[in-house]
Formats: structure tokens, sequence, C-alpha cells
């Protein structure tokens, strides 16, 4: 469940800052480690997150339990804000500029839709450090760090066993929005499908095109997309929509068919757990691990700089085997796995068409 606006015991920034951050049209909370955490730190860490937000069940999850343990881990303070459907670029600079005003330092950028507003807000405070999540730009100043991930290598994994556990040769693609990153999911799991046989049938569908992000946060049009699909006979369905996915999976499930879910392992997101006999796999982003890492740097005074990726052979993607369903298809995913790894299997970032 998305958390409500609300201040810890200890709180560093005071009720001025969280007001002004409610007042940029996004949910937040600050909250502070006591002094008893792991060394005590002063570092105030401010994270921005995508549509959905925290309890999307999906990528802004995965990113929340990352500033999670940094919490925990490392004693530092976080706060966080929420981007809005349908907001304008104007908000989410706000939003990061009060950040910045509020000392957070480093700032977390949540998903590609932040690059402009980043590259903006970090020009014109130069002593602050930015990380954004899923992408990058060459144009981007010196104290933005990229973290970015090798998506199409998961999702080739997901094409293969979608592949094998299809029995009526037919599967499906749901993007939430038709951009360069999710094609990257779209590329890799349909050449996973080829690569076991490329007569098996692929719908794709998309819930929404750029400037419209709300493909993320549609859960009702996840469903009746993933309907769509399983009506033309699809039998396994990969979703990369944000919390859109939640509804597709239920409609899924609903079928009886399986679904396959996305960043987070989704069979054990509370809110998904009805449907954990459906969800054959998830593809398994480690925003987490990344958040983490980029937090626990620059606590020690050596930020990551740069792009700093993420991939399969670095545990950056994998597939999840709760509920054991790819238990049986396991040898076949190592093989593909190390052809991945030694760089044997080349898998493409755009659709073939």
């Amino acid at each position: 469940m998305r958390r409500s606006m609300k201040l810890a015991a200890v709180v560093l920034s005071g009720s001025l800052g969280i007001a002004s951050l409610a007042a940029c049209g996004a949910k937040s909370t600050d909250t502070s480690a006591s002094s008893g955490s792991s060394g005590g730190s002063s570092l105030k860490v401010g994270m921005a997150y995508d549509i959905g937000g925290r309890g999307d069940q999906s990528f802004n999850d995965s990113a929340a339990k990352g500033l999670d343990d940094a919490k925990t881990q490392l004693g530092v303070s976080v706060t966080e804000a929420e981007a809005k459907t349908g907001e304008a670029e104007a908000d989410k600079e706000t939003r990061l500029k009060t950040l910045v005003s509020n000392g957070y330092n480093p700032v977390i950028a949540v998903g590609f839709v932040y690059q402009t507003a980043v590259e903006k807000v970090a020009k014109d405070n130069p002593n602050v450090k930015f990380a954004i999540i899923d992408s990058s730009s060459n144009t981007q100043p010196s104290n933005v760090t990229s973290l970015t991930f090798s998506e199409q290598e998961g999702s080739y994994l997901a094409g293969v066993a979608a592949a094998l556990k299809s029995k009526a040769k037919h599967v499906g693609f749901i993007g939430g929005v038709q951009s360069e990153l999710i094609k990257k999911f779209e590329a890799g799991y349909k050449a996973g499908v080829a690569s076991v046989d490329p007569k098996i049938q692929v719908e794709t569908t998309y819930l929404s095109t750029p400037p419209d992000f709300s493909g993320f946060n549609d859960p009702g049009k996840g469903k009746e997309a993933a309907q769509g699909q399983l009506d033309k006979g699809a039998d396994v369905i990969y979703t990369a929509a944000g919390s859109s996915g939640s509804g597709a999976i239920e409609a899924i499930a609903q079928a009886g068919k399986w679904a396959i879910g996305v960043d987070a392992d989704q069979a054990k997101q509370p809110a998904l757990s009805k449907y954990k006999d459906h969800i054959l796999t998830s593809m398994v982003k480690n925003v987490n691990v990344a958040v983490l890492e980029y937090i626990k740097s620059a606590k020690d005074g050596n930020p990551l700089t740069g792009i700093k990726n993420f991939d399969l052979k670095g545990n950056g993607v994998s597939l999840a085997t709760t509920g054991g369903f790819i238990d049986d298809i396991k040898g076949k995913l190592d093989d593909a796995t190390k052809a991945i790894t030694s760089g044997a299997t080349k898998v493409p970032t755009a659709p073939q068409s």
C-alpha cells in the first residue's frame, strides 16, 4: 500500500520541508534512522518516484526496497516524493528542487521520465549529487549518475520460459508505455521465444505512447489488454507495465493461464499473492541493489559516477523461481544464461521485424 504523508519519530528536515514536498504535487514521507543504526549518518537521501510510487508491486517498490535497506543498513535519513499521472515537466523539476532546497543530497530519480528535469536541476545545483534510474544522456552534467539495467537479457530468459511452457504455441507481451526502454523488454522477450521455436506467435500490446505515461499506472487497461490477448489464444503473457501489470495478472490468473511478472518477484507481492499459482516467474530487475550500492558509495564519500549498468552476469537482472514452476526447465534456462553471459548470444535491444 502506498504510504500517505507522515513523519517518523525523529525528523531531520522539519515540518516546513515536508509541507513544501507535499505542495509540489506528490505524496511524501520523511523518515530518519535512529542513532543506534549502523554508524549513524548525516546523509540525507531524497527519492522521487515514477508514476505509481511506493506500492506499485513492481518497479517503484524495488527502488523503495533499496531505500529501506539503505536506511536500515547505513543509518541514513530518507524522504520520498511521488509523481502524478498527467503531471507537467515543471512538476518534476519542482519536486527535485524541493528535495534539494530541503537539504537532500544525493537525490535519486526513479524512471526515465525524469531525464530532462534531472539535467536541468543538476546543472543549477552542481554541488548536489543526483542519480537517475533507467536513463542516461550524453548531455547530463557530471554530478548525475545513471543506474541502468540490461532488461533485454532478463527478458530473453523470460521468453525462453514462455516458449517452453506454452501449450498453445501462442504467447503475449504487454508494455506499459511504448518507449525505448520498454522496447528493450519486448526485444529480449521475443528473441528468447524465437530461440526455442521461431514459429510461436507473439501478441504485442502497448497501453500508451509518450507523452502519455498512464500505461504504467492503469490496472484496468492492463486487464483489458491481457484479456484481449487471451481471447486470441495466448496462454503465457509477460507484462512490463508497472502497476498496470497487476490488472493483467488478475485477468491471466482468472483464465487459468500463465503470467510472467516484471521488476520485482511479483508472486511474493502481498497484493498479488492470490494469483501466485498463475505467476510462472518474474523478470526481476534488481533496482534495490543499484539504489543501495549508489547510496553506500555516496555515504563513503566516493559516489558512483557516469553510467553504472547492471546486467545478467552481474546479477542486475534474473528470473524468479518462486513456486517452482520453472524448475523443470532449469537446465535449458541455465544454458541460455551461460550463452548470454559468455557473449555467445547477443540479445537485441530493439524489436526485430
